[in-house]
């Protein structure tokens, strides 16, 4: 098994999550991740209070167009700060907020069902 070594392009379910990290497309990767429908990238936040409009920027403009933004916040459902939900909706992006695991999950399934989905998923 190979590391993510920052972008690999396509589109791919998550295949495992713990221990710090993701398990996708034959890989494996230490930290939070972007999964959008034009590619996995490592992204910097290991926290959900470190996600920034920087962050949001990145996803609206790598994404390819997104119906649903689903963002794994960890461990726990935290909130994701007022002016960042604002910027998605702008964006016509629907948002939800979850727990890691759970946003792993929803993600997946979105992603058999065919919907254009992106998540930005803090690894625990």
């Amino acid at each position: 098994m190979t590391a993510l070594q920052g972008y690999v392009p396509g589109r791919y379910k998550i295949d495992d999550y713990g221990n710090g990290g993701f398990r996708f497309a034959d890989m494996s990767h230490r930290g939070s991740i972007l999964a959008l429908p034009t590619g996995v990238r490592a992204v910097a936040p290991t926290a959900w209070n470190e996600i920034d409009a920087a962050t949001i920027d990145l996803a609206l403009a790598d994404s390819g167009g997104l119906d649903l933004f689903i963002l794994g916040m960890g461990k726990d459902l935290m909130p994701l700060a007022s002016p960042l939900r604002a910027r998605l909706r702008d964006a016509g992006v629907g948002c939800e907020v979850m727990a890691t695991g759970p946003a792993v999950r929803t993600y997946n399934m979105l992603i058999d069902e065919g919907r254009r989905v992106g998540a930005l998923l803090i690894a625990v």
